[in-house]
């Protein structure tokens, strides 16, 4: 078995109210300087040797991102 992680963000030319909302609490807790905030989705996956990266890049594609909105990256944590 292999652990997975996938991790899925809003597109940078998509706006994100989430992240902006974030943002101004950090200022507001005393946090100033963090310029940025994009929120995400993460998902750990257990798979086994049968799965390939292109599998994986279609499941992240298809099933747990909007490819029309959120970028992904996908990294085998462990063997």
């Amino acid at each position: 078995m292999a652990r997975v992680a996938v991790d899925v963000v809003i597109k940078t030319e998509i706006l994100d109210p989430q992240g902006k909302a974030i943002l101004a609490a950090l200022a507001r807790t005393g946090h100033p300087g963090v310029s940025s905030v994009r929120q995400g989705k993460h998902f750990d996956l257990e798979v086994d040797d049968t799965v390939t990266d292109e599998d994986l890049e279609q499941i992240a594609g298809t099933l747990l991102a909007n490819p029309v909105i959120e970028t992904w990256t996908v990294t085998r944590v462990q063997a």
